[in-house]
């Protein structure tokens, strides 16, 4: 294994963390952004109600591309192992 083959490991590994992080932490962005604004317009300061809605997103997100999730994670684990 040369240092060609080493740099294309790691930037698979980083572009599979990339891909499976990013449903997550956008849509736990978003709906804190919506949070936010609903809590200033309303003037309701309760830091559970945000961290709720979080966490019920990310619940979600975790149900629903879970799948997706463990295959490209098993996909990357498998091409490790061939190289090896």
């Amino acid at each position: 294994m040369d240092i060609n083959e080493i740099g294309n490991v790691l930037r698979e590994a980083i572009n599979v963390i990339l891909k499976i992080s990013a449903p997550i932490l956008l849509l736990s962005m978003f709906v804190g952004v919506i949070m936010a604004l609903v809590q200033a317009v309303t003037q309701v300061h309760e830091q559970s109600l945000n961290f709720i809605m979080k966490l019920v997103v990310v619940i979600g997100v975790l149900m629903i591309g879970g799948g997706w999730m463990l295959q490209m994670l098993q996909e990357f684990a498998l091409g490790l192992f061939e190289i090896m």
